[in-house]
C-alpha cells in the first residue's frame, strides 16, 4: 500500500497521560517506517471538558516527543460535514431516532441480564408509530439518536490480534447524537478518517467492538475502510491506566529528568518478545516496528521501572544527543555520565570542576597530608591510584575514613563520580587548594 496515512485524534480533556503516548508513539513509528503521514486530529466535541490549556499542553507533550504532525484538524471545526452525512444516512434509514430515557434504558439492559441474554438495544424505536413520537415530544423528551447495523458477520484482520470476527447480531446500534445533540466519538471520528485518507488505524484494545460497528458506517458513507491495529491495553499497579493519573504524565515525568527518548524507547518495547533498550533516534527506533512482536497480554507500565530505564539511558547517552542542553565538552561528557540520574546534573559536576567552591574538610591532617603527597603532573587512573596508596601508607587510614574526607574536600559533595574520574577534570591547583581548605 502506497501514501500511509495515520492520525493521533487526542480529546482535549486533560493532559498527555502514557497511555495515549503510547497511541500517539506507535502511529508516528508506523509512518516513519513506512514514509508516511502523521496527521493530528483534535477531538473536542466535548465542549464542557475541552480546554485550550490541556491541547496546548498535549502538543509541547508531542514536540518535546519528537512526535511532530505534517497536518492536523478539529472536529469542532467540522459539524457540517457531520451533519450533512447524518442527514444522509437519516434518508438513508441508517440512522434513527430514539426516544428512551436513561432510565428506561437501564431498566431494560437489566432484564436482559436477568434472562440470561446479551444486554444489547432492542431496537423498539423502529416500531415508533407518529403518535407515539408525538406523545414523547409532548413530555419534553428529546430524541438521541442510533446507527442501525446490518445484520451478518463482521471481520477484519488486525494487525496485532489477527482475524477478529463479531456478529452483529450480538453488538447494540450504537449511539451517535445525545439527547442535546451533541456527537459520540464513532461516526465523527468515520467521517474524518474517510475525508482524510486514512489508511491504518492504531489504537488500544478498548476499541475493538467500536471497530466492528465502524466497519460498518465506513461502509455506509461509501468510505475506504482502513486497516486496523489494537493495542493491549497497559496496566499499572493500581490497576488499568488512569488519564487522569497524574504522576504518569508526560509532563510530570518531563519535570523529573526522564529523557523523551527513554520513554519512546521503553513504551515501544515494553510488551512485545525484544528486550527493552535504549534507543537515540526515533527514525532508529522505527525501523524495528514489528506488530508481530506485540504481545496479546496487557502489559504493566511500572514508573519506577522507567526512571531505572531512563539512568541507564542516560549512562549510555551519546555527546550528539546532549550538546545542546549541556555546558561541557564531550570528553566531560563521557567521563562523567555513567554517574548521572539526571542529564542536567551534569552541570553541577562541571560547576564543581570549573568553579570555584569551599571545601569541607573533615580530617585536616589527613587532607593536608594528601595535598602535601600530591605531585603536580599529569593525572590518570595510574597516578591516582599510586596517590592514594601513598596516602594511605602514611595515614593508616583505608576505606570510608579515608575516601570520604578527600572526597568532601575535592568536591564538598558526599557521593559522584569516582574521584579517579574527578580528579583529572578538577587539576592540580584547584585539588591541591582545595585539599588545604582553601576556596578554589
Amino acid at each position: 500500500m502506497t501514501n500511509i496515512k495515520v492520525r493521533f485524534a487526542p480529546s482535549p480533556t486533560g493532559h498527555m497521560h502514557i497511555g495515549n503516548t503510547r497511541t500517539a508513539l506507535f502511529n508516528w513509528l508506523w509512518a516513519k517506517k513506512m514514509g508516511g503521514e502523521f496527521m493530528l486530529r483534535i477531538d473536542d466535541t466535548d465542549f464542557a471538558r475541552s480546554k485550550k490549556e490541556y491541547e496546548d499542553s498535549m502538543r509541547e507533550s508531542l514536540k518535546w516527543l519528537g512526535l511532530t504532525w505534517s497536518s492536523e484538524a478539529r472536529q469542532s471545526a467540522r459539524f457540517e460535514r457531520y451533519k450533512e452525512i447524518t442527514e444522509k444516512l437519516i434518508k438513508e434509514g441508517r440512522i434513527y431516532a430514539c426516544y428512551e430515557t436513561p432510565e428506561e434504558l437501564e431498566f431494560k439492559r437489566k432484564r436482559a441480564l436477568s434472562k440470561g441474554l446479551p444486554p444489547i438495544y432492542d431496537r423498539q424505536a423502529l416500531s415508533y408509530t407518529k403518535e407515539d413520537i408525538a406523545a414523547f415530544e409532548k413530555e419534553g423528551r428529546k430524541p438521541h439518536y442510533r446507527f442501525k447495523l446490518n445484520a451478518g458477520e463482521i471481520k477484519w484482520n488486525d494487525a496485532v490480534r489477527g482475524e477478529v470476527k463479531y456478529d452483529a447480531a450480538n453488538l447494540s446500534d450504537p449511539i451517535i447524537i445525545r439527547e442535546d445533540g451533541s456527537y459520540l466519538y464513532h461516526l465523527p471520528s468515520v467521517i474524518d478518517d474517510s475525508d482524510f485518507g486514512i489508511t491504518h488505524i492504531l489504537r488500544g484494545e478498548d476499541h475493538v467492538t467500536n471497530t466492528a460497528s465502524q466497519i460498518q458506517m465506513f461502509e455506509a458513507i461509501g468510505g475506504f475502510v482502513p486497516t486496523f491495529a489494537h493495542l493491549p491495553l497497559l496496566t499499572g499497579k493500581e490497576g488499568k491506566l488512569s488519564k487522569r493519573l497524574g504522576s504518569l504524565g508526560v509532563r510530570e515525568l518531563r519535570a523529573e529528568g526522564v529523557e523523551n527518548m527513554a520513554i519512546c524507547s521503553y513504551l515501544a518495547k515494553l510488551g512485545t518478545s525484544e528486550d527493552i533498550r535504549s534507543f537515540y533516534s526515533l527514525d532508529e527506533l522505527a525501523e524495528t516496528l514489528d506488530f508481530s512482536k506485540i504481545g496479546h497480554a496487557q502489559p504493566k507500565f511500572d514508573v519506577e521501572d522507567l526512571k531505572h530505564f531512563n539512568i541507564k539511558h542516560i549512562h549510555t547517552m551519546p555527546y550528539t544527543s546532549v550538546k545542546d542542553r549541556v555546558s561541557v565538552d564531550e570528553a566531560f561528557w563521557n567521563k562523567v555520565k555513567a554517574n548521572l540520574e539526571k542529564v542536567e546534573d551534569i552541570n553541577v559536576w562541571a560547576r564543581i570542576c570549573n568553579d570555584e567552591i569551599t571545601p569541607s574538610i573533615e580530617n585536616k591532617a589527613l587532607t593536608d597530608m594528601a595535598a602535601d603527597l600530591l605531585e603536580n603532573k599529569a593525572f590518570d587512573e595510574e597516578t591516582f591510584s599510586a596517590w592514594m596508596n601513598a596516602v594511605k601508607e602514611k595515614s593508616g587510614l583505608k576505606g570510608k575514613d579515608l575516601f570520604h574526607p578527600i572526597r568532601m574536600a575535592l568536591t564538598g559533595e558526599a557521593s559522584g563520580p569516582e574521584l579517579k574520574t574527578l580528579l583529572p577534570l578538577i587539576g592540580y591547583e584547584k585539588a591541591y587548594r582545595r585539599l588545604k581548605g582553601q576556596k578554589a
